[in-house]
C-alpha cells in the first residue's frame, strides 16, 4: 500500500457514500429494461448527473437505421425505437487519459414473485443493495459519478480529460458502446466497473447467438412412426452440440479458474409442433455459443457449422433434410488486455490504496464491452463492485463496502492517470 499525497487524501476523503447509495437507489427505481423508453429514460438522468458534476455533456439519438445496417455494428436482440449515448468528459484539453464506460440497460426481472419485493425499488439490507441492476452493474455506473463527485468536491482539477461513457445495449450486444466509439469518443486507457467479485478481469470469452431449425414429418399422433418428430431430431442434434461443447472446454484460459463452460454452448429457448396429437414436423430452437479467447468468430462459426453438417450428413433423415443454421441477435467477440500492459498494476495499486484487497486476475465466460473498446485500440479491462453471480436473477444486490471503495479507486486511477492541474 502506496503513501497517499495529500490530494489523493482529500479526494479519498470526499467520497460520498450517501450519495452514491442515494444515486444507486435512483437508477434502479428507473426500469430500463433493453428496448423500452425507461432505457432512454436512464441516459437522460445520467447526462443531467453529469451536467450537474461540471461535465461537458455530449448527449445524441444513435441512428438506428446505421446501427442495423453497419458492417461492424454488432447486432440486437430487442427492438428499439430510440437509444441514446451519453458521454461526460472533465478535466484538460485533448484526448480521455481514462475512459470510465458502463452500461445502464438491464435485462427483465422475470417473476416477481421470486423477488423479496418489488426488482425497482431499491431494498437495504446486510449491508447491500437489492434490486434488477444494482450490480449489473448500475453500481458500477454510480462508483465512476462518485468519483467524479470527490474530485469535484475536493477541489481538484485534472490535467487530462477523464470521460464517463453511459451505453446501452450491452445485454444484448454492445450497441452503446458501438456508438459512442462510432462518434468519436476515444482514450487511452479504459476500465468497465462491470460486478468482478473484487477481481480485475482481464478477458472474456465470446458469445454468439444462432438459430436452429428441425424439419421432420407430421402425422397423427396415434401413429407416430409413421411421422418423424423434430423433437427426436432435436434431441440427436443436441446430443452432438454437448459433444462439442465438452471438446471446446479443453485448454481454456487459466484465467477462468474453475469456471465449468468458459465456453458453453447453452440453448434457451425451443418451440416446436403445434398440436398436441400430431407428430411435430418443425422445431425452432435459439442458444448461445461461446467463443475461445483469441479465436476469431469465423472460426468459432466454422466450428458449429461443420459439426452440425456432421450430425445431418450421417443421419438417415437429416441427411436430406439438415439441420439449418442461422446467426441471428448479438455477436460477441472474445476480448482481452494485451499481456503484461501497465494498465492491470496500475488499476490494482489503485484498489490497494483505496482500502480494497489485492485483485486476483480472472476471466469470465460472459461476452462484453470490452472487446469494442479492445478493438478500437483501447486498453481496457473490468474492475467494479458486485459479483456476476447474482446478475440477472432474484438475488441482485450488491454490497455498499464495495460501491465505496470501487468510487474511491477511480478516483486514484483518475489522479494517475490523468494528473493534477
Amino acid at each position: 500500500m502506496a503513501e497517499l499525497t495529500d490530494v489523493e487524501a482529500r479526494v479519498l476523503s470526499a467520497v460520498d457514500e450517501r450519495w452514491a447509495v442515494d444515486r444507486l437507489a435512483a437508477m434502479i427505481a428507473v426500469p430500463s429494461v433493453g428496448g423500452t423508453a425507461a432505457e432512454s429514460e436512464v441516459q437522460h438522468l445520467l447526462a443531467g448527473w453529469l451536467d450537474e458534476l461540471g461535465c461537458d455533456v455530449d448527449c445524441w439519438p444513435i441512428d438506428l437505421a446505421e446501427a442495423a445496417t453497419a458492417a461492424d455494428a454488432p447486432g440486437q436482440e430487442v427492438v428499439r425505437t430510440e437509444a441514446w449515448g451519453v458521454v461526460g468528459t472533465t478535466g484538460g484539453e485533448g484526448t480521455p487519459a481514462l475512459v470510465l464506460s458502463g452500461h445502464t440497460d438491464v435485462v427483465p426481472p422475470g417473476d416477481p414473485g421470486l423477488w423479496a419485493g418489488d426488482p425497482f425499488v431499491a431494498r437495504f439490507a446486510d449491508g447491500a443493495v437489492h434490486g434488477r441492476g444494482a450490480c449489473d452493474m448500475k453500481a458500477g455506473v454510480v462508483a465512476t459519478l462518485a468519483a467524479v463527485h470527490a474530485l469535484r468536491t475536493a477541489g481538484v482539477r485534472l490535467a487530462r480529460p477523464l470521460a464517463v461513457h453511459g451505453v446501452v445495449g450491452e445485454e444484448d450486444g454492445g450497441l452503446g458502446a458501438w456508438a459512442t466509439l462510432r462518434r468519436g469518443h476515444t482514450g487511452e486507457l479504459c476500465v468497465i466497473p462491470e460486478p468482478t467479485a473484487q477481481a480485475v478481469v482481464t478477458a472474456h470469452a465470446g458469445a454468439l447467438t444462432f438459430r436452429l431449425e428441425v424439419t421432420g414429418h407430421a402425422a397423427h399422433a396415434a401413429m407416430r412412426d409413421r411421422g418423424v418428430s423434430a423433437v427426436e431430431l432435436f434431441a440427436h442434434a443436441h446430443a452432438a452440440l454437448q459433444e462439442l461443447e465438452a471438446e471446446r472446454q479443453r485448454g481454456a484460459d487459466p484465467r477462468f479458474g474453475e469456471a465449468r463452460y468458459p465456453h458453453g454452448i447453452s440453448i434457451g429457448r425451443v418451440q416446436a409442433g403445434d398440436w398436441a396429437s400430431s407428430v411435430p414436423d418443425r422445431l425452432v430452437a435459439e442458444g448461445r455459443y461461446g467463443v475461445r479467447v483469441g479465436e476469431p468468430v469465423e472460426v468459432a462459426r466454422a466450428a458449429l457449422e461443420s459439426r452440425l453438417a456432421e450430425v445431418s450428413a450421417a443421419h438417415p433423415w437429416l441427411a436430406e433434410h439438415p439441420v439449418r443454421l442461422t446467426w441471428v441477435g448479438g455477436a460477441f467477440a472474445s476480448g482481452e488486455l494485451p499481456a503484461g500492459h501497465r494498465l492491470l498494476p496500475v488499476v490494482r495499486d489503485a484498489v490497494v490504496d483505496a482500502g480494497g484487497r489485492l485483485p486476483a486476475e480472472t476471466a469470465v465466460p460472459a461476452g462484453t464491452d470490452l472487446r469494442l473498446y479492445a478493438a478500437a485500440g483501447i486498453p481496457t479491462l473490468h474492475y467494479g463492485p458486485g459479483d456476476l453471480h447474482l446478475a440477472h436473477g432474484p438475488l441482485e444486490r450488491v454490497p455498499v463496502a464495495e460501491l465505496v471503495t470501487a468510487a474511491r479507486a477511480f478516483a486514484l486511477l483518475a489522479l494517475r492517470t490523468c494528473g493534477v492541474r
